[in-house]
């Protein structure tokens, strides 16, 4: 049997593939089905900064002129308080074997850092950070978006000693300076990418809706190229999300620098018996290639180890369209 094993944020995992943040991982008794299926790491369903905040009376003003944000806010955190939160890390840790991961959704970094040392005392493994800042204020700068991050990072630090991913998105105007940056900062690991809220039009009824919220395969050639960029350069982990739905794919983002990935639209639409199935696609395929070991393949197709480094950042249409028939 090929050893499947890999180091995350300073955690072995017994093979890469984390279920990441979703309802799947909002119940002790669902983490139990995922770690039978497979499952090497979960990370929980995210808390949300603004619960945190409101929990401690402490709502930062800027969101009061918002009513019907605020009475979602106060909606959500009625139902998911910070205590059953802090149970659900507690029972998880007790129900299965596998690393669990605490969440926080955060945009600042206000006084809710404080509350990650409860999550460890909890006994989360480790800590993401769904830093989830939309550069949508025309008023507000690259720089000081930028900035947030390391502020966010800073503060959280300081309450915990468990390893902190950081799970960020891509609009950064200069992202491999960004990244390479954030891996500066002594955390264990960065996910790449979190997927923002996808606004639609509805023309019949005149009126905004939520696009899909699942992602699709072709999706997950933003992530592959980034990390096939960057994993000989950062100075952390490198983990995958968005659309790796079968084995193949992540063998692809192992190969590309990750040492593991995030998986969770694919477990909804086929369930957690599918874990074992992509399990399987990876055997499979270090059976046919004479693998032994996933440590062996991490990083051996990025961009310092192919013989052309440039496939990761040209454009290759002119190729391409040159060569089809028409």
């Amino acid at each position: 049997m090929p050893d499947l094993t890999t180091e995350y944020m300073g955690i072995t995992l017994k093979n890469p593939i984390i279920v990441g943040s979703c309802g799947l991982t909002n119940s002790a008794a669902s983490i139990q089905k995922l770690e039978a299926n497979g499952a090497a790491a979960v990370v929980l369903k995210s808390l949300f900064e603004e619960q945190i905040l409101m929990e401690g009376d402490s709502l930062q003003s800027d969101h009061a002129s918002h009513t019907e944000e605020l009475d979602y806010i106060r909606g959500y955190t009625r139902q998911h308080n910070l205590d059953e939160y802090l149970s659900l890390v507690s029972q998880a840790r007790k129900a299965v074997s596998i690393p669990v991961i605490a969440s926080i959704n955060c945009t600042s970094a206000a006084e809710w850092t404080a509350f990650a040392k409860r999550l460890q005392d909890a006994g989360a493994a480790g800590l993401e950070l769904n830093m989830y800042i939309m550069p949508g204020d025309i008023k507000q700068k690259s720089e000081q978006i930028e900035q947030t991050y390391f502020d966010i990072i800073r503060e959280v630090k300081k309450h915990v000693t468990i390893p902190i991913a950081v799970k960020i998105g891509f609009y950064f105007t200069g992202m491999a300076n960004m990244i390479y940056s954030l891996s500066m900062q002594k955390i264990g690991a960065i996910v790449m990418f979190n997927r923002f809220h996808r606004p639609d039009i509805d023309i019949e009824k005149m009126e905004m809706v939520s696009a899909d919220i699942f992602s699709s395969p072709e999706e997950n050639l933003l992530p592959l190229r980034w990390i096939g960029m960057l994993s000989d350069d950062v100075k952390c982990d490198l983990a995958a999300t968005t659309g790796i739905h079968d084995g193949h794919t992540v063998v692809k983002n192992l190969l590309a620098g990750a040492s593991a990935v995030q998986v969770a639209t694919i477990v909804y639409k086929k369930g957690p018996e599918f874990i074992g199935a992509m399990l399987g696609q990876i055997e499979e395929w270090m059976n046919r290639k004479k693998v032994t070991a996933i440590r062996d393949i991490i990083g051996k197709l990025n961009q310092e180890k192919i013989k052309d480094p440039g496939l990761y950042e040209r454009s290759q249409f002119m190729k391409y369209f040159s060569n089809a028939s028409i």
